[in-house]
């Protein structure tokens, strides 16, 4: 596990779970990017993207 994918992933969650319970468009777009950083961390350390709805834990 690499330190930059794991700083990636945790970045890319305190973002989604800053913004996901936004309403406005400019809120779901910003847990967008924090899904999506979180998911490119993910990948680097060879784990597999978290694709499930977001608070599933699915």
């Amino acid at each position: 596990m690499s330190i930059k994918g794991k700083a990636k992933e945790a970045a890319g969650y305190v973002k989604e779970e800053a913004y996901e319970n936004g309403d406005s468009p400019e809120s779901q777009r910003k847990a967008q990017e924090g899904r999506d950083l979180r998911n490119e961390g993910r990948i680097e350390d060879g784990k597999p993207p978290k694709t499930g709805k977001p608070g599933t834990e699915n």
